[in-house]
């Protein structure tokens, strides 16, 4: 792994072996005395992302709340830390039927 001389960014390898920044261009020689430890890797490519969108509610935890605009009583449940670092965490439920959101604090 290489980071530019003038910007501080990761650079990347072009087909030639040179060292091209991809933020600023810069680009840098091959070490040739480092030449067999390069390792070079490919891209990602678009395929292999996966969207998780469409389940991510349905990987949040469940629990038996009752919620205050339609009176479902299951709801996604999640904990925040909004307030000082000192004080509990915010417990957030999200409704699985109407999508409503609500909290609950410890005060």
């Amino acid at each position: 792994m290489e980071f530019c001389d003038e910007c501080g960014s990761m650079m990347k390898t072009d087909e030639e072996g040179r060292w091209v920044c991809g933020s600023c261009g810069y680009q840098k020689g091959r070490d040739t005395a480092t030449d067999e430890e390069m390792i070079t890797t490919t891209a990602q490519e678009e395929s292999d992302v996966v969207d998780v969108s469409e389940t991510e509610q349905d990987a949040r935890p469940t629990t038996t709340a009752y919620c205050p605009e339609c009176d479902n009583d299951t709801a996604y449940w999640y904990m925040q830390q909004i307030r000082a670092a000192d004080e509990s965490e915010t417990r957030f439920f999200v409704c699985t039927e109407c999508g409503h959101k609500w909290r609950e604090d410890d005060h």
